[in-house]
């Protein structure tokens, strides 16, 4: 069964209720793993592969640049660059031009980021974070000549608040430039104070598309972290402490209720409790193998009851 494609916001763009993170391309999936995982995902129905400049400078001996680097390879090597929709982003990754969200550096970070892809076009460019020492109509003029030459196709806003959202998108109103048609916000069921309320509402009612990433937080909604003699199973696992100690454990045994009820894995359930909000196009998840990336590919079809979603709502209160 294939999950039908959603129209991402107001855009052209249709995507499957899923989205591919890839953070962990060249980083703690090597060659082999990272071209498993993307046959993969494409092979079971994926069609939008998120990504951005900086991934992974956080790794000592990287520079950023290498997850872009290793899909690009991918591209080449598969044929599969019209199968796909490449999402990255610009404005954490210093270098050529300046840093942040300065018009020069956009324009600079983007043709790096089509040279590491080994593509003409990026289908949805993000601005990864706020800058505010820079006038929001001249960065939406620097998207705006991407998109004019035929580099760009859609703009997106990572960690934005909703605020400096409206304020972005008044302001592509009144000067006649492209507005953000996606919001890529943290959000799943044990971190949903920095988008339900102002900015979920902003949302809905623009027919902004919405695209979570820390779907599984972490992985702490797979099921992996139950104590604290579990959280030195990952380098992860030291953040995992706080969630345990609030609302995590609630949250974890409703799904493990509804786990039974269904067959579903613990990652399908927070995944697919995601894809049933409203205004959620898909959330992203990304995976080091192949065995990995089979355990989220169910979430895209599977349907909660009103009762279960009811009941993973409350548990994450």
């Amino acid at each position: 069964m294939t999950a039908p494609l959603r129209r991402l916001g107001s855009t052209d763009l249709r995507i499957a209720p899923l989205v591919l993170g890839g953070n962990v391309f060249g980083w703690t999936a090597d060659r082999a793993a990272s071209f498993a995982v993307l046959d993969a995902f494409v092979d079971g129905g994926g069609t939008m592969i998120d990504t951005a400049d900086v991934y992974s400078a956080w790794v000592d001996g990287h520079r950023g640049g290498e997850s872009e680097t290793m899909i690009g390879e991918w591209l080449k090597a598969s044929g599969k660059r019209d199968q796909v929709l490449i999402a990255t982003k610009v404005g954490m990754l210093p270098g050529e031009g300046g840093e942040k969200l300065a018009p020069a550096r956009i324009a600079a970070a983007a043709e790096a980021s089509l040279q590491r892809l080994g593509t003409d076009r990026i289908d949805l460019y993000y601005a990864h974070q706020d800058d505010d020492s820079v006038p929001q109509e001249a960065v939406l003029d620097a998207f705006a000549k991407l998109i004019d030459a035929g580099k760009v196709r859609v703009i997106g806003a990572s960690n934005f608040h909703a605020a400096r959202l409206k304020s972005a998108n008044d302001a592509a109103k009144a000067a006649g430039l492209p507005r953000y048609h996606v919001l890529q916000p943290e959000y799943n069921l044990v971190s949903r104070h920095k988008y339900e309320g102002e900015l979920e509402d902003y949302c809905i009612a623009e027919n902004i598309g919405v695209l979570p990433y820390y779907g599984l937080a972490s992985g702490f909604l797979t099921g992996k972290y139950r104590s604290r003699d579990d959280l030195s199973k990952s380098v992860r696992g030291n953040r995992m402490g706080d969630l345990l100690e609030g609302k995590g454990a609630a949250v974890l045994a409703a799904m493990d209720e509804i786990a039974g009820e269904t067959g579903a894995s613990l990652a399908q359930i927070a995944l697919a409790w995601l894809i049933a909000q409203e205004g959620i196009t898909a959330p992203i998840a990304s995976a080091t193998s192949v065995e990995q990336l089979h355990d989220l590919l169910p979430a895209m079809t599977l349907e909660l009851s009103k009762d279960q979603i009811g009941r993973l709502d409350a548990a994450g209160a």
